[in-house]
């Protein structure tokens, strides 16, 4: 078997999907991550691809990453998205032509089912608890919400306050059914990172995401010298390489690699492997496609310290649109006691609607991120 074509699918703004096409009819689906370089990604994807992946043999998964990763000047989130797309195609093809979900070419199950949370916002509205009712509603037990709006260096404790109030608000109507994380999402700044940590221990929360940006990972251990919070890092970065230095300072108590990020689904299962090895949980990031989270849901099937599973499908982008409705058997994403069940179909384990990706990859979603800035004007951390 040979990998002979390569096609792309941008739904702008924010998602990309790829086609490995082999000589013996079985494809295999991928998931990249833009941001905001949707055309680089796409540009890069076809360069690498193109050089690397013609006539090869689909297969040698190791050798194929090795190849792409160890480029002169490898790493970062271009690259390393476009190497994690093309590893979760290539995934996908040997699993098809196995007969077996990717979870068994990594060893087999280590648990009977994964636990699921739901995001529900929570930085500028004041509606937290009619979203978490909803995803209660839907059988989940966990949400997370984001803490803030901007908050600049120094600012006012009355932003904390209103934090503090959603929050509450949720303890009063859900009590300790409901676990509840907090994603400071890097836009808050150390010295009211640690006023913010503080507030928030009274309700005894789940974890505290990205309590500060991962390049200031030395201020870390600050804020977990005074607060007992589980704290999460990793959505930002990439290849077992970057983890190394949260591992050796072993402050971090839950890591967060992105299966589309960090270098695809192995690489997602070495770096939970050695995060096993230092008592750390494992909560993957996943807040984009069906793809991506199809890829996670197998190393999660696998990985024995994986707590809990990000998800955010089902958010309507555009005119009733989501998703899901790329995917043809939906089924495999039914959340039930806040649980989702093992996929057992081959590969990914994903019915794509491939004429529908195509058509919405014509229009794209009319959605766009919000642009932050500070009371100041100056440029808030996003």
């Amino acid at each position: 078997m040979l990998i002979k074509d390569i096609e792309i699918y941008e739904v702008k703004p924010r998602w990309i999907f790829v086609k490995l096409i082999t000589d013996e009819g079985i494809n295999g689906w991928g998931e990249m991550i833009s941001g905001t370089k949707t055309e680089t990604v796409i540009a890069g994807a076809y360069e690498i691809g193109r050089r690397i992946l013609i006539d090869r043999d689909p297969f040698e998964i190791e050798r194929l990453w090795q190849e792409m990763h160890r480029s002169f000047f490898r790493g970062g989130p271009i690259q390393a998205t476009i190497v994690s797309g093309f590893e979760m195609a290539l995934w996908d093809i040997k699993g098809k032509a196995l007969g077996v979900p990717i979870w068994q070419l990594l060893g087999g199950k280590a648990r009977d089912n994964i636990k699921v949370y739901s995001w529900i916002g929570g930085d500028r509205p004041d509606d937290v608890v009619s979203q978490a009712q909803d995803r209660v509603d839907k059988a989940f037990d966990s949400v997370k919400m984001n803490a803030t709006e901007e908050l600049h260096y120094i600012d006012s404790f009355k932003k904390i306050d209103e934090v503090s109030n959603r929050v509450a608000a949720l303890r009063d109507k859900f009590g300790m059914d409901l676990n509840i994380g907090i994603d400071f999402h890097g836009r808050v700044h150390k010295p009211m990172a640690k006023v913010l940590a503080t507030e928030l221990e009274q309700f005894k929360l789940m974890f505290y995401e990205e309590v500060v940006l991962p390049e200031n990972e030395e201020c870390f251990k600050e804020i977990s010298n005074i607060c007992s919070t589980p704290l999460s890092t990793g959505e930002r970065l990439y290849t077992r390489w970057e983890f190394k230095n949260i591992f050796r300072e072993g402050v971090i108590d839950i890591i967060q690699p992105d299966v589309a990020m960090v270098g695809g689904i192995l690489e997602t299962r070495k770096i939970a492997a050695y995060a096993e090895a230092c008592d750390m949980a494992v909560a993957p990031h996943a807040p984009y496609g069906p793809i991506a989270l199809a890829a996670t849901l197998q190393v999660d099937t696998c990985t024995p310290n994986v707590f809990i599973q990000e998800q955010s499908l089902g958010i309507h982008y555009n005119k009733g649109f989501d998703l899901l409705d790329f995917v043809d058997n939906k089924e495999i994403f039914q959340y039930k006691d806040g649980f989702v069940n093992i996929p057992e179909e081959p590969g990914l384990g994903l019915k794509l609607n491939e004429d529908m990706i195509k058509e919405v990859s014509k229009e794209g979603l009319h959605w766009t991120n919000p642009s932050w800035k500070n009371y100041d004007g100056t440029i808030a951390e996003w």
